[in-house]
């Protein structure tokens, strides 16, 4: 296999036991998926794909793409209610904790793109419905721009690239990371917006995560102005208003002020991390 001209092996876990104990809790989370669902591993010029469906392979398609330092289990929860009218597709992305190649592509290219149709071609995915939550966001949302005949509908989740980065928010969770479980805990609070006492469950999930996996360090970046007003087809954001990672305000306004067919959800005491959001992604596509 060719791999494309981006990062290469980028080393993304901190060892092959780490590796092996994440990859088994997905399997886990695979096994009680709660619809029937099919595995595919597609060969791309980037890297090895994995991917997922369910649903009936004739209704129309919704993509799904996690964020970074996740994979495909993140959208199980309501999935049953929208594979019951799509073909529904979740494809783990290059370079994260998933079974997708450990190969980061550059962002700052056409790769991502790239590689999300070559992905798509290979499933017999034509035009879809495409979500992305974080850096699936940005995936979707450069998907989208690039190539405007593959997107019916785009529903973007805390979408990374629209507002600005704002790291400072946040560099409190950097230093905590290195002080044990507690501080790794903390960490995902600040990074997340959930409550440790609401959401244990997803915060150990993101806690083991954490401690065998290498995340993206770079900025994402920006898409720009004309970028964006390519994104003429439907679209649904979805922000918290507690959001530490990228400027909420500055994402709804940008989104409202180029886009032509917008509707922007500011969840008030949500942060980073939406959960729950597969019915809202239904109730949009219906």
């Amino acid at each position: 296999m060719t791999q494309s001209s981006g990062r290469g092996d980028a080393g993304i876990w901190t060892s092959e036991d780490g590796a092996a104990a994440v990859l088994e809790r997905y399997e886990q989370h695979l096994a009680a998926w709660p619809v029937p669902v099919r595995r595919h591993t597609l060969d791309t010029t980037h890297g090895s794909t994995f991917a997922l469906t369910c649903g009936d392979d004739e209704a129309p398609a919704v993509v799904l793409l996690h964020g970074t330092g996740a994979n495909s289990s993140v959208w199980r929860d309501g999935i049953a209610e929208l594979a019951a009218e799509h073909r529904v597709v979740m494809v783990d992305l290059l370079g994260e904790p998933g079974f997708s190649s450990p190969v980061r592509i550059d962002l700052a290219t056409p790769d991502t793109a790239d590689w999300l149709v070559q992905t798509l071609d290979g499933l017999g995915v034509g035009s879809a419905a495409v979500a992305g939550l974080s850096l699936g966001g940005w995936t979707a949302a450069d998907l989208a721009s690039r190539h405007p005949d593959r997107v019916q509908r785009l529903a973007l989740l805390s979408p990374a690239g629209i507002g600005r980065q704002t790291i400072w928010k946040v560099a409190p969770a950097f230093f905590l990371s290195f002080l044990g479980a507690r501080g790794r805990r903390r960490s995902a609070e600040i990074v997340t917006g959930l409550d440790g006492r609401e959401h244990p469950g997803v915060l150990e999930e993101i806690d083991l995560v954490f401690q065998h996996f290498r995340p993206r360090t770079e900025r994402y970046p920006v898409l720009g102005d004309d970028a964006l007003r390519r994104l003429t087809m439907p679209v649904l954001a979805v922000v918290g208003a507690r959001e530490r990672v990228f400027d909420p305000v500055q994402t709804q306004r940008r989104l409202t002020a180029l886009l032509p067919d917008v509707r922007v959800d500011v969840l008030p005491d949500a942060g980073h991390a939406l959960l729950g959001q597969v019915p809202r992604i239904a109730e949009f596509l219906a």
